[in-house]
């Protein structure tokens, strides 16, 4: 994980240069904002909720026991820390590596700070979908997937009108599932993506929740969540994995989705029957 390989190998390496010339991974700051912001502190802790990494620093000069500004990092889709230490290693973490190694060009390189011992951390993003900012709103997030208890996501899943694939990807509800964690949930609760939040059961609830923590826990465990076990059929003329029913493809939420057509079909609310009307009493 990204965050573990920043507290493993880039705290306490003191900023000399900061590369934040991509103006739009670093919006809505301005070019020389985030150098003026660092230069010359230190990482001193890395924490993660969601997708979203902020890295704690220090003061400056005499001051360096002091608290500086958080610097925050979301990797997007495509996003890899990648760290070089003073003796010319390079580790990297984040979104799996899915490019030739002759493409890992420097444009590739969205943002670059340099430490005072010559290494050097890297928000490498070939589709620049990352963001860099300074003091991130974390209050806005959601509890962490890995994280959410079973009271709070019914709480959370379940209220309002919403498709439930729109409410998994809201990270103000729920922080830490992308596009292809919340079809890997859905299609292992065998639950529809167009399923208003309303309309789910508790047996549904139940089902998404457990799955929830099963497939997080697997994508971590396994390197990323292109690692589920209906992700390689998320293509036209797909099968279900499970019952080999053809998949179905959609956009729900703003985003591409697949599902299973037999055990993930949206079923018909059911309607709740009017209470008989007492008998007229005779007069």
């Amino acid at each position: 994980m990204a965050r573990n390989l920043i507290a493993d190998q880039a705290l306490q390496r003191r900023i000399v240069d900061v590369d934040d010339s991509d103006r739009y991974v670093t919006r809505p700051h301005a070019s020389g904002e985030l150098r003026t912001a660092l230069a010359g502190r230190s990482f001193t802790a890395a924490h993660r909720r969601g997708k979203t990494i902020w890295l704690d620093t220090s003061g400056t000069g005499d001051a360096a026991a002091l608290i500086g500004p958080e610097l925050g990092l979301h990797l997007g889709m495509s996003g890899r820390i990648v760290i070089t230490n003073p003796d010319g290693t390079v580790a990297e973490g984040g979104d799996p590596y899915r490019y030739a190694a002759g493409a890992r060009a420097a444009r590739w390189n969205r943002f670059t700070i340099t430490f005072a011992d010559g290494g050097s951390l890297v928000l490498l993003d070939p589709r620049r979908l990352g963001r860099v900012r300074l003091n991130p709103d974390i209050g806005a997030l959601g509890p962490d997937a890995t994280q959410v208890t079973p009271a709070e996501f019914r709480s959370l899943i379940t209220k309002g009108t919403v498709a439930v694939k729109a409410r998994l990807l809201d990270q103000s509800k729920i922080a830490g599932v992308g596009n292809l964690l919340a079809d890997e949930i859905l299609w292992q609760a065998r639950v529809s993506p167009l399923a208003p939040v309303d309309s789910l059961s508790a047996a549904q609830v139940n089902r998404l929740y457990r799955a929830l923590k099963s497939v997080v826990e697997s994508a971590i465990a396994s390197g990323g969540a292109h690692t589920g076990d209906m992700i390689a059929s998320r293509h036209p003329g797909g099968t279900c994995p499970r019952d080999g029913a053809p998949m179905v493809h959609g956009t729900v939420g703003g985003r591409s989705t697949w599902w299973c057509s037999r055990e993930q079909a949206l079923r018909p609310r059911r309607r709740s029957r009017a209470a008989p009307r007492p008998a007229a009493r005779p007069a």
